[in-house]
């Protein structure tokens, strides 16, 4: 049977609280220290332009069925034309974004210093949560878990007989650093310095051939069925009446 544990206040006080407000003010120092070496550096027309195609294209599916049938087909053909449509890309004339990028010495600049602005911060604070809260239960989580969570909240803890609710000091550490990513997004904003989640995805996506999402997108605008969903609204509407004045 797991045991129970009473946890002093004093982990409270000198652990729990000061790692986590350590690691908010990282996050925001980070913030600010990365928009600082982030170079003026002018995004490409084209790229913004086809950003901006796909994200209509997208709407465009999930509403489909909310427009007429021909004026949805209109649209298609407007995105998916063989001659000219805003999604078909000509054989030969996709780009290869990495002989893009290593062309352009600006670009690799700023994905080094983004690296390193990520890299070397997490370093420097693991080492000193290693070194100072090592071994230490932090906190409770108020409900109960499977097994499968102890590799995940009792990091640095090798005690099969501990609740697997009770959350060690590394671990907490792991979880601010991928869960205050809300509380930034009130603080800095949106577009924040501070998503290593994003971060990461960038550079496991080296090499993103943006050829390759319109593709997709056209792709997939071929294959919706169209259903035009308002006369469906209203006979629930008719429905509604019938009930209210019957």
């Amino acid at each position: 049977m797991a045991e129970e544990l009473v946890l002093d206040t004093a982990i409270r006080d000198w652990v729990l609280i000061p790692l986590s407000v350590v690691m908010v003010l990282i996050g925001v120092l980070r913030h600010f220290v990365a928009k600082l070496m982030r170079s003026n550096q002018t995004l490409d027309a084209k790229i913004v332009k086809e950003g901006q195609v796909i994200v209509r294209a997208r709407n465009l599916r999930a509403g489909a069925n909310f427009i007429p049938l021909k004026s949805f087909r209109a649209r298609k053909v407007y995105y998916n034309n063989e001659e000219n449509g805003l999604l078909h890309v000509p054989k030969g004339q996709a780009q290869n974004p990495q002989a893009q990028m290593f062309s352009d010495p600006n670009m690799a600049m700023d994905m080094m210093k983004k690296n390193l602005s990520m890299i070397i911060p997490q370093t420097l604070t693991f080492a000193w949560v290693n070194f100072f809260f090592s071994g230490f239960v932090t906190a409770k989580i108020p409900f109960p878990l499977t097994q499968r969570f102890r590799s995940m909240l009792q990091n640095g803890i090798d005690l099969s007989t501990v609740d697997v609710s009770y959350v060690s000091s590394r671990s907490w550490y792991f979880l601010n650093l991928f869960g205050l990513r809300g509380l930034f997004s009130l603080i800095l904003g949106e577009e924040n310095a501070t998503d290593d989640t994003q971060r990461m995805m960038q550079m496991g996506g080296f090499g993103f051939d943006p050829s390759k999402s319109l593709s997709a997108e056209k792709d997939g605008l071929d294959i919706v069925q169209h259903e035009w969903a308002l006369p469906k609204f209203e006979k629930r509407a008719e429905n509604v009446l019938r009930k209210l004045v019957g």
